[in-house]
């Protein structure tokens, strides 16, 4: 793990570079992650100065209350969707003040139980929420990552952290 969360500090070391140079703001919402992406990025001095914060929603209530997600997304799509996913960044970016000009969110089923047949173990969402006028810009991905719990939720920050730093890189030119 150790060398691991060095590779992640690095990622999180360019984001920062980055965000600075071209004054990019991130914030996050995490659930199968549990903080560590944000972790990842506060490992970095003087992250404060691009990294407004992150909410660890994992319970559905806590996606909501925290967040805004809603009950009819929740109910309709599930916690592990695409739907929740987007509603989770849009709030996490909402929640930011105006501070956030880049947001990001992870919602998935890292195991080793709670997998369906329509959505297994290793069935993480992603969506990534910037800021733009009229209303923000949002992507959202579906993937399935092979692997037991910590495989999931390492290539899960992986995948954060590489795609904030492609998302925050034509702010910095």
């Amino acid at each position: 793990m150790h060398a691991l969360f060095d590779e992640w500090m690095a990622l999180a070391a360019r984001l920062g570079r980055v965000c600075m140079t071209g004054g990019c703001v991130i914030a996050g919402a995490e659930s199968c992650t549990g903080g560590l992406i944000a972790a990842a990025i506060t490992s970095v001095g003087g992250s404060s100065a691009w990294f407004d914060g992150a909410c660890v929603t994992y319970s559905n209530e806590a996606k909501q209350t925290l967040l805004g997600v809603s009950a009819s997304t929740l109910a309709t799509h599930g916690a592990v969707s695409v739907e929740t996913a987007a509603e989770m960044a849009l709030g996490a970016l909402h929640r930011s003040g105006g501070r956030a000009t880049l947001a990001y969110a992870v919602t998935g089923i890292a195991g080793p139980g709670g997998g369906s047949r329509d959505k297994p173990v290793g069935t993480v969402c992603f969506g990534f929420a910037q800021a733009s006028a009229p209303s923000p810009q949002l992507v959202t991905r579906r993937l399935h990552l092979p692997g037991d719990r910590s495989a999931v939720r390492e290539q899960s920050v992986n995948v954060v952290l590489s795609e904030l730093l492609r998302r925050a890189e034509p702010h910095a030119r």
